[in-house]
């Protein structure tokens, strides 16, 4: 923005507002990014929280699964699905949420991770129990990351928006202001120097 294009008369009220104006908007800018790095912090520490946990359930899928082959092969298909049918389903699951810097933060209720069977010992074996163990993590950990990955992106897109607020105060606003101020400082430095000359060739007359 060129100065001779600035519509604002060169006064000292207007020179008092807009350096007011240049100091909030410069108070906001560190506020937001502020903001921005404390957003960036939370997410990345949930970033290797969920890599970590995604580890943890591939590991727990593999135990599962190589301990329901054995199943198959000592109790039958027939007998999993069997069991497999008579185990409720998890569809209680309470969320509450809380605030990180205005970024409405999910949080699952933790699920119990202790084992308690759904089925009789009456025709199961022990490689039955490791499924069944491992599976309750999985389901457990699941949970966990669910929370996580919706954390990270709604902490993400806040970090957008801070960022794309930060960058207009940056760099439209704020040199904007610090234009205009630059601008009102130089007329009025200029009719002080035209009262002053004026003043002097009054002074010479008289």
């Amino acid at each position: 923005m060129k100065m001779e294009k600035l519509n604002i008369s060169p006064t000292k009220s207007n020179l008092l507002s807009t350096k007011s104006s240049l100091e909030l908007a410069e108070e906001g800018y560190e506020l937001l990014d502020k903001k921005r790095n404390v957003l960036i912090q939370e997410m990345m520490e949930r970033i290797d929280e969920a890599k970590k946990i995604q580890s943890q359930i591939n590991q727990y899928f593999y135990n599962a699964y190589e301990a329901l082959q054995i199943v198959d092969i000592t109790q039958g298909i027939k007998t999993v699905e069997e069991i497999a049918g008579g185990i409720d389903l998890i569809d209680n699951l309470k969320i509450r949420t809380y605030s990180v810097m205005g970024v409405e933060i999910p949080e699952v209720e933790e699920l119990s991770q202790e084992i308690i069977p759904h089925y009789s010992f009456y025709k199961t074996n022990l490689a039955l129990d490791r499924a069944y163990n491992n599976f309750q993590k999985v389901v457990y950990l699941i949970s966990r990351l669910a929370e996580i990955e919706t954390s990270v992106y709604r902490l993400a897109t806040s970090i957008k928006k801070t960022q794309k607020r930060a960058n207009a105060l940056e760099n439209i606003s704020i040199p904007r202001y610090e234009k205009t101020v630059k601008f009102i400082e130089e007329r009025l430095e200029e009719k002080e120097r035209e009262e002053f000359f004026r003043m002097k060739l009054l002074k010479e007359k008289l």
